[in-house]
């Protein structure tokens, strides 16, 4: 609950603490931006987009304990800008940067961190903010803004399309999908 503090303090314009509620959230903020931009520049700059745009608007936070759902929400919006920008696909050069190594071996996650890349966008973002995430289907609607049967049906279809590009060989969907990068 210390959290909820450091939010009721920076919603007040504190910024020592708005600083420490990113430290808090940092890890997770770049796993996602990395999921999105593939290397390690990129992420960053999106860190640093959406630290900036949310330190602008945290006064507008309606509700304290969604804090991190709307932060993930700045952070997706500003990787699509980031995307747009870009024009181009999304490079995959430095995934084993933030790959953990547990039971799979890198080449594996390199292989689903580039299925999930080539996702389509709203498959992607249902895969990542629940499964990556461990986000309960009705935060992420919330984030996607959309219907929670909709994120179902995307998780579903999903799932699906990844089994599709990874040839079904060798990964257990749910199983492969649900391992944290």
């Amino acid at each position: 609950m210390r959290h909820l503090k450091l939010i009721k303090k920076a919603k007040k314009g504190d910024q020592e603490a708005f600083e420490r509620l990113l430290l808090l959230y940092s890890d997770r903020l770049y796993r996602t931006a990395f999921l999105y931009t593939g290397n390690r520049e990129d992420a960053l700059d999106i860190i640093q987009e959406t630290s900036y745009k949310a330190l602008l608007a945290i006064r507008n936070l309606k509700e304290n304990k969604y804090f991190l759902t709307w932060l993930t929400r700045i952070l997706i919006n500003c990787a699509y800008d980031l995307k747009k920008r870009q024009k181009k696909d999304i490079p995959i050069e430095h995934v084993s940067e933030v790959l953990s190594k547990k039971d799979e071996s890198t080449d594996e996650h390199i292989d689903l961190a580039r299925a999930i890349n080539g996702l389509r966008d709203n498959y992607r973002d249902a895969i990542i903010l629940f499964y990556y995430h461990d986000l309960p289907i009705k935060e992420v609607s919330q984030i996607m803004s959309i219907p929670e049967n909709t994120v179902k049906t995307y998780l579903q279809r999903g799932k699906k399309q990844l089994k599709t590009i990874l040839g079904g060989v060798g990964y257990d969907e749910g199983k492969a999908i649900s391992r944290k990068i």
